[in-house]
């Protein structure tokens, strides 16, 4: 694991030629460039991506036709089919971990050194040493916009309903799971959880795994991370039982529990930084608390799980048009400024060398994240990203059709997920 960073920036070079997120014709002298993203559907930063693209557009000859969508497993395999295709964008905002292999190791992006021979100051504002490198090839090729965190999401009109104090850096796992018995007496969901299983696993197994062995993938029938992967998996089953999922668990969808938080339905939304927008854009951010994921075993309550995992590439395809590659690098540039970052991520870690910019009037949710990442002890990185990405899906997957029913037991999923492309 590695120690928590917390960092603020400054402002970085912004290139002079600058373009927007628009489908329309191509101004003249501009170039068109295409991007795809990860900021779709409901993501909570789509707003601000919007908003960034549009200011972009407002100051450059540039045209970018952007065809981003929410990320998900198909989403994600469809950005590798892609590239193996041709039909990979010029600009690709994607994760760094696994994901990234195949059009890595394909050569189909352009490292941060290639570009840097010709852009000395690109992503100048950055800590390179916090650049997520490829497990194919050790090279940095994404620029980072802004990191992750995973925490919970307290709904308050709920808790106090329910005759409950809101949660602190010192909740306990014990506390949290006798006020989700009293939540679910009260009529209420106690954990608003979908299709989407994985930051619940992330904490189950930060719970249940010994430090040292936190991140490796575990041996068949064997060790002490293989014993606390089927203990992370079996929490989801005695959580269901317990009934502190939603009666639809079976069936729900991202978009219908995370509005159980805004309707105060539910009481606990586990989910990264990025939703922080969502409760603002909705205008409950007043009525939600942030605190840390309560701590069992050796992992302190104020552990937590964030680091680094996506950034902004650029295609081998545009990199070798040199219209095309000063205008990807420009359209980065602007993402990745200090002021854009900060848009995207004041409350995330991120790379940028001297920090995010705090802003006059931000919302209290805000506030607390910073507080948070402030009294953070320690950070390590999601498992997730370290896994195959069939075995990953097949595994959470899994979660919901075959461990919480009994069909399956998570011994004989778990193997059949480590068989997976072994």
């Amino acid at each position: 694991m590695k120690k928590l960073v917390t960092v603020i920036l400054i402002l970085s070079f912004l290139a002079p030629t600058l373009s927007s997120c628009t489908t329309g014709e191509k101004e003249q002298g501009g170039v068109e460039i295409s991007v795809v993203t990860m900021y779709g559907g409901d993501d909570g930063n789509r707003a601000v991506y919007q908003n960034a693209c549009y200011e972009y557009e407002t100051i450059s000859e540039n045209t970018i036709n952007d065809s981003s969508a929410q990320s998900s497993e198909s989403w994600k395999a469809k950005v590798v089919t892609d590239f193996e295709v041709g039909a990979e964008p010029d600009v690709l905002f994607f994760f760094t971990g696994t994901d990234s292999d195949p059009f890595v190791r394909a050569g189909k992006v352009v490292s941060v050194d290639e570009i840097r021979k010709v852009y000395p100051n690109y992503a100048a504002n950055m800590d390179y040493d916090m650049f997520p490198a490829s497990a194919v090839d050790n090279e940095c090729y994404a620029v980072p916009v802004n990191g992750y965190w995973e925490s919970l999401y307290v709904n308050k009109t709920v808790f106090s309903s329910c005759g409950l104090e809101l949660p602190d850096e010192n909740y306990t796992w014990d506390k949290f799971l006798s006020d989700c018995a009293v939540i679910r007496d009260n009529g209420y969901t106690p954990i608003a959880l979908s299709a989407y299983p994985h930051y619940w696993f992330e904490y189950f197994l930060y719970n249940e795994c010994p430090a040292a062995v936190y991140g490796e993938i575990p041996a068949v029938d064997s060790g002490e991370c293989w014993d606390a992967w089927v203990a992370a998996l079996n929490k989801f089953k005695e959580f269901y039982e317990l009934g502190f999922f939603p009666e639809n668990y079976l069936t729900a969808t991202d978009d219908e529990t995370c509005r159980m938080m805004v309707d105060n339905s539910a009481a606990f939304l586990l989910d990264g930084s990025w939703k922080i927008n969502y409760f603002i854009e909705n205008g409950v951010d007043e009525n939600i608390a942030l605190t840390y994921v309560p701590g069992a075993g050796a992992r302190a309550t104020t552990d937590i799980i964030g680091g680094l995992s996506a950034g902004y590439y650029i295609t081998q395809k545009a990199g070798e048009n040199e219209e095309k590659r000063a205008a990807c690098v420009d359209f980065i540039s602007f993402m990745t400024s200090d002021e854009m970052v900060s848009k995207f991520g004041a409350m995330a870690i991120t790379a940028l060398s001297n920090g995010t910019l705090e802003e006059a009037h931000e919302s209290e949710l805000v506030t607390q994240a910073r507080i948070i990442l402030a009294g953070a002890t320690d950070t390590t990185a999601a498992v997730q990203d370290s896994m195959d990405g069939d075995a990953r899906t097949f595994m959470f997957e899994s979660i919901r059709s075959s461990i919480v029913t009994g069909n399956r037991t998570a011994e004989d999923v778990l193997r059949e997920v480590i068989g997976i492309k072994s």
